[in-house]
């Protein structure tokens, strides 16, 4: 089996696309699991709230499974790149994949602070997907 870690945020966009960049790998149906992950940063909250109840959850749990690909949910709770980090140990990743946002020229220079954290902490590859451009307020 090939593991995939799919850390999610809230936007919907985000989650669809990383579902999109899983299910599109050789042989996902038969070969892939992943693991949908949430970071919390409120404890409460994270013991009743499934990563599938999260909007960029929702719709990266709904993509997986209409394509056939094994899914399994985790929730953690604390700095999201640490978290991230721990979970790809713990669930012995393959790979991760980052729900990130298309930036403009100025803004592509560097990566959100949780992705860039990742990439560079990683011990494992780690795609991050695209979205909408962000406008840069001048």
């Amino acid at each position: 089996m090939f593991t995939v870690l799919l850390p999610i945020d809230g936007n919907e966009e985000h989650g669809a696309a990383q579902a999109d960049a899983v299910a599109v790998l050789p042989n996902a149906v038969e070969t892939v699991e992943v693991t949908l992950l949430y970071v919390f940063d409120d404890e409460d909250r994270a013991e009743v709230t499934a990563p599938k109840q999260i909007n960029g959850g929702r719709a990266a749990h709904n993509r997986l499974m209409d394509a056939g690909v094994s899914v399994e949910e985790m929730s953690r709770v604390g700095d999201p790149a640490a978290e991230i980090l721990a979970a790809a140990a713990e669930v012995d990743a393959d790979y991760i994949v980052l729900g990130g946002r298309k930036r403009s020229p100025l803004g592509s220079l560097l990566f959100g602070s949780v992705s860039q954290a990742v990439i560079l902490d990683a011990d494992r590859p780690v795609t991050i997907t695209g979205g909408k451009a962000e406008r840069q307020s001048g």
